[in-house]
């Protein structure tokens, strides 16, 4: 008796394509702290001056990821992909030749930021999404790891080449892993949109009998005008805008903050990998403890409050050691944040809009994020230490952990109203 039944339900390549792209796409942005203090040397730039490029790579990054959302319940993600990976590519390499601040924001800002849009979570987590309803937890938990694993293998190897040889020829390289990882892999196992195109079932745990073949929903973009009415929105969006802009304080300043307590750059640096291994357990956990929850928020909740202990930590580090046992606690809370907000959306808004609603709580959010960085220069820049920028990093984080709670379920946009 023949079973009319895939070997590998595809999803789980659309899973691992995720993987990949957002492992070259967040370990090479990311890499962005390890420069900090190399360019404030060699050219004299303060580093809020410096801190501006990461400022300004956030806002690109959010503006676009309102398009790339809307494109995305449109179009396979391989395109999308694609042109990212050629803009972040083109961006990295000549960050590397950029001697004036003008020319590092115009690089690394606007370039870096604009393609790392199409290879950034609300891609890849949202097409992960569209293929899973039961299993969407774990799904985009093994997809987000991938943040985690890029950075764990990028950011020591852009320390050790920033020491031993340049920061040019570590940016340079940083383009060329860009291009052909994000060109390869979305080509070959991110072509496919949403399994009903293809006459098929989310999560593949069961094959449609002849007749009952799916179809495919017709998608009508969801009104911003809708989204702004929701409390649900807003609740998502400031928490996470909020907790992003401490995430981007942090991994801006964390490696130059670590040296000025006199550890060594190497060190300081792979405190960033110690983060992303941790993390990378984290999103994993995050995501699997997500579908066993009644409520995911509460997923979040936990995750928040390893973020507060590990910032706390960081704020009495002064030794290798201490920094490496604040980098295990927040690394495992920094896990939650990837998977978590893809399946919030999912869960309060529906997966079929998941492109759209992902994309402009992406714009919210990477405002947030963009005032991390410059934040942690002006406070550097005028009060000699990173002091105040660890103070309110810890109120930010505890608000965030009590209205996190206050978020309440609603229902699923059952068919989106007219764009307006």
């Amino acid at each position: 008796m023949k079973m009319n039944k895939e070997k590998i339900f595809w999803g789980w390549y659309i899973v691992a394509g995720a993987f990949f792209v957002m492992a070259v796409n967040y370990g090479a942005r990311y890499c962005f702290g390890i420069f900090v203090k190399p360019l404030s040397i060699e050219y004299g730039w303060s580093r809020s001056v410096i801190s501006m490029a990461a400022t300004i790579n956030m806002i690109v990054y959010s503006i676009g990821a309102i398009f790339v959302g809307r494109m995305l319940d449109r179009i396979a993600p391989r395109w999308i992909i694609t042109a990212g990976a050629a803009i972040a590519a083109t961006g990295y390499i000549l960050t590397g030749f950029a001697n004036t601040p003008v020319s590092l924001y115009l690089t690394y800002g606007l370039l870096v930021g604009l393609g790392a849009t199409g290879m950034g979570v609300v891609v890849c987590s949202s097409s992960v999404g569209k293929w899973f309803i039961k299993k969407r937890g774990m799904a985009i938990g093994i997809a987000t790891m991938g943040i985690s694993f890029g950075t764990m293998t990028l950011t020591p190897l852009s320390g050790y080449i920033g020491k031993y040889f340049s920061l040019r020829l570590g940016l340079v390289i940083l383009g060329i892993i860009t291009l052909l990882v994000g060109i390869v892999i979305s080509q070959i196992l991110m072509r496919k949109t949403q399994p009903e195109a293809y006459g098929i079932l989310p999560d593949g745990d069961k094959t449609p009998l002849p007749g009952q073949i799916p179809v495919v929903p017709a998608i009508t973009p969801v009104s911003t005008r809708t989204m702004f009415r929701d409390l649900r929105f807003w609740t998502i969006a400031v928490s996470h805008g909020l907790t992003v802009m401490v995430i981007m304080s942090i991994f801006v300043h964390q490696v130059a903050y670590a040296i000025d307590n006199n550890i060594d750059s190497i060190a300081a640096a792979t405190s960033l990998a110690v983060i992303s291994i941790t993390g990378f357990f984290g999103q994993f956990f995050f995501g699997w403890l997500s579908d066993r929850l009644h409520d995911p928020k509460y997923a979040y909740f936990l995750g928040i409050i390893f973020l507060l202990m590990g910032v706390i930590l960081l704020y009495n580090t002064h030794s290798v050691g201490s920094l490496y046992l604040y980098a295990v606690i927040y690394g495992f809370g920094y896990g939650c944040l990837a998977p978590i907000l893809p399946i919030l959306a999912a869960d309060r808004f529906g997966r079929h809009v998941l492109g759209s609603i992902y994309g402009l709580l992406t714009f919210f959010i990477g405002v947030g994020g963009s005032i991390g960085p410059i934040l942690g220069g002006i406070i550097y820049d005028n009060f000699g230490s990173y002091h105040y920028l660890w103070i309110i990093n810890i109120a930010v984080l505890t608000t965030i952990s009590i209205v996190i709670l206050t978020l309440k379920k609603g229902n699923p946009y059952k068919s989106a109203p007219p764009s307006g």
